[in-house]
Order: structure tokens, then sequence, then C-alpha cells
């Protein structure tokens, strides 16, 4: 099979699975114990508002006869496929739904990118480090903070940085014996606020944002970073024992071409699925960071949406995290074959 037959196939598998998710989302916003209508008028609701309410969300016929599950479920399905989400019920009344989750995205890609890119570039080379140097001060070192690392929740390391850095005066006053600040460091880089994902060609915009997003990033990247120095460690060790290693060796190869195109190449291979599971630690994990630190995100939507009733905004993002999951899951696929050309895509 060829790659892009593989790719086509993967493609077509993955409908069914998006449709029986968004069937079951659907039951949880349709037949769940909510009553949309309360969520939008509240408990003191006129009966002739209600009914108009119900009459354009599509509960009820203008002759107050209930529409069947299954005509809601088809409406609903094709509302889907044609990506028209309708608009907010609760929050931003009457904005669409797509139109607020393309507002509030670019954070939380902000936050994924960062959090993603600390996990990489400090788990996985802290990970190699301590593979390539067993039973050394530096490995127990690095595997101890691993997991340390992995062993913090994020609700509380979250809680814990957002207090830290809340009171960095003091701290540094008592600690270091200078007066230094988070919050003045953050104004004085430019940021107040939410800062403007746009124009990040300017430093001084770059370098705002990223000091925004830092912590939350850090907390968020926290347990891939101590799950991938963990795992990285553990797969360079059993690729030094290997048989192609010694015989590398044997050949008279230098230690660097060794541990390059042999070591490290090879025990990228275990981390594939790890790396690629971190997207679902983001969408999960980016809802808690996000509202602990106070960013206007998908994550934090996604809360408001579900807590407040706002099921339209909720059915729409769960959707799209749907989506972004199968995309993730294919190029999890891809990557397996980049970086090791043995597996292909036979059936």
């Amino acid at each position: 099979m060829s790659r892009w037959s593989y790719f086509l196939r993967r493609l077509v598998l993955a409908i069914p699975v998006l449709f029986f998710a968004m069937s079951i989302i659907f039951l949880i916003i349709r037949a769940g114990p909510l009553d949309p209508v309360a969520a939008i008028l509240g408990q003191n609701q006129d009966p002739q508002v209600a009914h108009q309410m119900r009459v354009q969300i599509g509960l009820v016929r203008p002759d107050g006869t209930p529409v069947p599950l299954w005509e809601q479920y088809i409406k609903f399905m094709t509302d889907l496929v044609t990506f028209n989400f309708g608009q907010t019920w609760v929050i931003n009344r009457g904005t669409n739904a797509l139109d607020l989750i393309a507002a509030r995205a670019p954070v939380t890609i902000w936050l994924g990118f960062w959090s993603i890119l600390i996990a990489l570039f400090v788990g996985i080379p802290l990970g190699f480090y301590a593979g390539l140097n067993p039973n050394t001060l530096s490995d127990y070192t690095a595997s101890f903070s691993g997991i340390i690392w992995r062993a913090m929740p994020n609700f509380w390391l979250a809680v814990i940085l957002a207090s830290v850095l809340a009171n960095s005066t003091q701290l540094s006053q008592e600690i270091l014996g200078i007066t230094f600040t988070w919050q003045t460091f953050i104004v004085e880089t430019g940021v107040i606020g939410t800062p403007e994902l746009t124009d990040l060609g300017d430093p001084t915009r770059l370098i705002a944002a990223i000091k925004w997003i830092l912590p939350a990033a850090i907390v968020l990247g926290s347990a891939s970073m101590g799950n991938e120095m963990r795992i990285g460690r553990t797969a360079v060790l059993e690729t030094i024992n290997s048989n192609y290693v010694e015989t590398a060796r044997a050949k008279g190869l230098t230690n660097r071409v060794i541990v390059w195109k042999h070591i490290f190449r090879n025990a990228l291979i275990p981390l594939v699925p790890v790396i690629s599971a971190e997207a679902f630690l983001l969408i999960g994990g980016s809802v808690l960071v996000e509202y602990v630190f106070g960013l206007n995100g998908l994550g934090k939507l996604s809360f408001q949406a579900i807590n407040q009733g706002d099921m339209p905004l909720a059915g729409a993002l769960l959707f799209i995290f749907a989506v972004f999951l199968q995309i993730v899951n294919i190029l999890q696929d891809f990557l397996y074959t980049v970086i090791d050309p043995r597996i292909g895509y036979e059936s």
C-alpha cells in the first residue's frame, strides 16, 4: 500500500469516528437533563417567550408539537458538516459560535505551542543525556526531576506558581536580596492584560507575548516533560545495548556518529506516541490552566460553555476538538515512517 493510499484510507475511516463522537455529543446536548431554555432565560421565564425560544432552537414546532429526536439529529449533523454552528445562547448571546471560537483560538494555540516546545526541548534532551550517562549523578538528578514533574498535578502546580508569581517581590527580597516583581516585569515588557497575538514579527511584541504565556506553558508542559524524560532515558538505554550499535562500534565508527545516526534516531520511535498524546493533554489541561491564569482561550471558553449551558458553543468546540485529535492520530502514523523507514503501510 502506498503512502497516499494509506492516508486516504485513514481519512475515510475517520469520518464514522467523527459521526459517532458527534452522536454522543448530540445525546448529551439534546437528550440530557439540561433545559436549554432555562439556561438562556433563567428560571423565571415568560411562557410565551419560552415557547418562541423553543421554536427558535428547534425543540418544538410553532403549533407546540415537539420536534422528533431523529429530525433534530439530522439537522444537528447537517449543521456540523456544513460548519453552521449557529449562534451562542448565553456567552456573548447572539454572536456566531464560529466567530467566537476563532477569536479565542490564538491564545490556546500560542499556549499549546510553547507548552509542547518546553516539553520537547527540555524533557527529551535531559532524558537522552541521562540515558547516555547511566548511574551517574546527572542521571539520578534528571530521573528524580522527571518523577517529580510527572507526579505534580497541573491544578496544584498552577495554583502554587500563580501564588509565587503574585508574591514575587517579597520572595525576591527574602531569597535574593533584590527587588523584583513579576507584574512590573510584565508591564515593562509591554504586556498589559491580554496582548495582541497578531504582529509577532515585532521583537518587542514577541518577547511580551512569550513572557505573558510562559508561566501557563510551564504548567501545561510539565507532565509531558517528565514523561518524555523518563521514556527517553529508557529508550536510549535499550538502544545502546542493541546488536546494531555493537556492530557499529566494531566497525570503528566514532561515538558521535553512533549517538546521532543510530541511538538518537531509534530512541525517538517510542517517543512518537508520547509526543502525539500531548494533544490530548493540551485539550484537557488547557481548561484548568487557562482558568487559573485567566487566559481567554478555548479551554476556558469550553468550561464556561458547559457550565452555563451554552450548548451550540459547547457542541462546536467538541466537534473541533474531535477533528483535531483525528488529525493528530494520522500525523502520528506519518511520523513513524519518517523516523523509521523500515515501517511500511502494508495492511
